[in-house]
């Protein structure tokens, strides 16, 4: 397994941008896929994005398609998650996820398709 730490959440006003940043351990990082989730208060966590071990393909949920992209860097063993036009909707606890050798969805991805896990950056937008 790999250990994940999250980075760059933080307080902003609706419409703004933050990038977030999840550094993995190991030397086997470019064999993972990666995905984020985020989960509010009182809520299910929920699927955000995920990117494929090359980076080649990724996947989205429809409420932040158009809005957020995933990207990865396998020489600084980092994801990341740019977040443009931010909602108040999208306050929530964000949590990096990783799998060896994962295989992306056509749909959703769901918690139980990634072993290791962040432990989160929480992100306020405020309306």
């Amino acid at each position: 397994q790999v250990q994940l730490v999250e980075s760059g959440g933080g307080l902003l006003q609706a419409g703004g941008s933050l990038r977030l940043s999840c550094s993995a351990s190991g030397r086997t990082f470019s064999s993972y896929g990666m995905g984020w989730f985020r989960q509010a208060p009182g809520k299910e966590r929920e699927f955000v994005a995920a990117i494929s071990w090359s980076g080649g393909n990724t996947n989205y949920a429809d409420s932040v398609k158009g809005r957020f992209t995933i990207s990865r860097d396998n020489a600084k063993n980092t994801v990341y998650l740019e977040m443009n036009s931010l909602k108040p909707e999208d306050t929530a606890v964000y949590y990096c996820a990783a799998e060896r050798y994962l295989t992306l969805r056509t749909g959703p991805m769901v918690p139980v398709d990634f072993g290791s896990w962040g432990r989160g950056t929480q992100v306020t937008v405020s309306s």
